[in-house]
């Protein structure tokens, strides 16, 4: 009886740490591609990134904080990160004057990691507080106090073009 129980014990676990691994090869071969992928369709999806301040302050402490991190911690932050901008880009859109193409691709892609990403994540692990409430004063005192307008996009095109670096770098440092 308890050897039956030893068993599954085992195969679950092994069964785990070889989804684990998949998550990790995936992180090390891939990631990096799609990034680049992403960030050349945000740069080619508008003229060039505007020198405007954004007014909400980049979270370089969470970044900072991250770098420490546990693995799996890493990973839960590239995914969450990764989703908060897709929520972003969810907005009233009609003022942009990007190139549609583009910047379907660019979403697209976007999805496509945050997809990757997601497999990889334990339904556990709660989002990171902290950057979940900058996305919001993201969305509140760039969208919607300028009311959606292209000058607002823009502002969250080169905040977004930042982050993504910002992970790219994270995900390198991986392995």
């Amino acid at each position: 009886m308890y050897t039956m129980q030893s068993w599954t014990c085992l195969f679950l676990i092994l069964c785990s740490m070889q989804s684990m691994c998949h998550c990790c090869e995936w992180i090390r071969h891939h990631f990096g591609h799609l990034s680049a992928e992403y960030l050349s369709q945000l740069d080619q999806m508008g003229g060039d990134i505007t020198k405007q301040n954004v007014p909400v302050l980049f979270p370089t402490s969470l970044y900072r904080h991250i770098d420490d991190a546990e693995f799996e911690d890493k990973v839960r932050f590239l995914n969450e990160t990764i989703y908060q901008i897709i929520k972003l880009f969810d907005g009233n859109m009609k003022s942009v004057i990007w190139d549609k193409k583009n910047m379907d691709d660019f979403l697209n892609i976007l999805d496509r990691q945050f997809e990757n990403l997601n497999s990889c994540v334990s339904p556990a692990m709660k989002p990171e507080r902290r950057l979940k409430r900058y996305f919001r004063k993201l969305n509140r005192r760039v969208l919607r106090k300028m009311n959606y307008s292209a000058e607002a996009w823009e502002l969250i095109r080169k905040e977004t073009k930042r982050h993504l670096q910002r992970l790219d770098i994270l995900a390198g440092q991986m392995y």
